[in-house]
């Protein structure tokens, strides 16, 4: 394997919350300027104030990675410490109001709110967008396209939003209902080369829908600066433990498709319409519905179609010494994703101050 291929870069989004009331504070201008003496460029503003987001440099292996994923909470907790506030991964926070919260005085971010308006305003979600290195693009587009069908998979996993505004919304992953609202997002249509796309994103440059390719939020997409495939369907997760898995079964799977296209073999490609049904499904049921198998033309219980998706990237998480974090994968699907963690501590308590509490505690974990 070329080094370039499969090196891993990882960001997070965190809730900065007020340990008193337990809402979203809007403090990040304090703590993005302490974090940058220490974090220097890992560390960067957002649009909402109450949002702070931490990049890993350029990882080899996902071992790597996890040093640096963990580092980084570790460092940004510490600096919300000690300016009196805590960090939260969570998709939404459970009852803070987004017409609350200020909004960074950016030229970037005035002209967003000026395009979207409300849409922009209320967009107060919190990602996990991880890169992974491709050799070049043209492969890159064509492991994109293969890569779709797999999207709903990985991302119920990670479900992790199912409160919003103070109510259960009976969806495990309420951001992404909150982010369909943005244009240019969810699945991204199929492509047959490189050349094809460019033109499509040079139509709308050209017909100034965008400004350049960074405002295409699609769930998987060819980076425009970066030779990544950048997933970014997923809630933040948790724990570390939870994001490092999902960060190594987008590898594995980007490796196998790659291993498979470098020996003149393919994986069948499906039409965005298709799997846009199984990822509204992972959005409603997280872990515990069912999902389309498109090959059988019928539904299968989701954990059966992981342990297919595990087997299918068996041989190639050896070369990348990922077996522990892709199986840990098995003890999600046990002990409940985030959004299943969420709502059985608000069963317990009826109190969503204690689920942020939870949440709190659990962003730091064994840190």
């Amino acid at each position: 394997m070329k080094s370039k291929l499969f090196t891993l870069g990882i960001e997070e989004e965190f809730q900065i919350i007020d340990p008193e009331t337990r809402e979203l504070k809007s403090h990040m201008n304090q703590i993005v300027t302490e974090g940058q003496s220490r974090l220097h460029d890992q560390i960067k503003p957002e649009m909402h104030q109450a949002v702070v987001e931490v990049g890993t440099n350029i990882c080899k292996d996902i071992h790597e990675a996890r040093e640096e994923v963990s580092k980084l909470r570790r460092d940004i907790s510490k600096v919300a410490v000690e300016s009196g506030m805590r960090i939260a991964a969570a998709g939404t926070h459970p009852f803070s109001h987004w017409k609350d919260q200020e909004i960074t005085d950016h030229p970037r971010y005035h002209e967003i709110l000026n395009e979207m308006q409300e849409t922009a305003r209320a967009n107060l979600i919190f990602g996990l967008h991880v890169h992974v290195g491709i050799d070049n693009r043209e492969t890159g587009l064509q492991l994109m396209n293969a890569a779709r069908y797999f999207l709903p998979h990985i991302f119920a996993l990670s479900t992790n939003s199912p409160f919003w505004l103070g109510r259960n919304t009976g969806f495990h992953s309420y951001r992404t209902k909150v982010f369909d609202k943005f244009p240019r997002t969810g699945i991204p249509d199929f492509f047959s080369s490189l050349a094809e796309y460019e033109n499509y994103v040079n139509v709308l440059i050209k017909t100034k829908c965008i400004d350049n390719a960074k405002k295409i939020w699609w769930d998987i997409r060819l980076h425009p600066f970066f030779d990544t495939l950048e997933f970014r369907i997923c809630d933040v997760p948790m724990t570390v433990d939870e994001t490092i898995s999902l960060a190594a079964i987008m590898q594995a799977v980007i490796a196998k498709l790659y291993k498979l296209l470098r020996a003149n073999l393919g994986f069948r490609i499906y039409r965005r319409a298709l799997i846009m049904e199984n990822k509204w499904r992972a959005a409603r049921y997280g872990i515990h519905g069912k999902m389309i198998d498109f090959g059988k033309v019928e539904e299968v219980d989701y954990k059966f179609l992981m342990h297919e998706l595990v087997a299918f990237v068996d041989d190639v998480i050896v070369d990348l010494d990922s077996r522990d974090e892709v199986y840990n994968i098995f003890k999600i699907m046990e002990n409940g994703t985030g959004a299943d963690r969420q709502l059985k501590v608000y069963e317990e308590t009826k109190d969503l101050k204690k689920v942020v509490d939870y949440i709190t505690e659990q962003t730091v974990k064994g840190l």
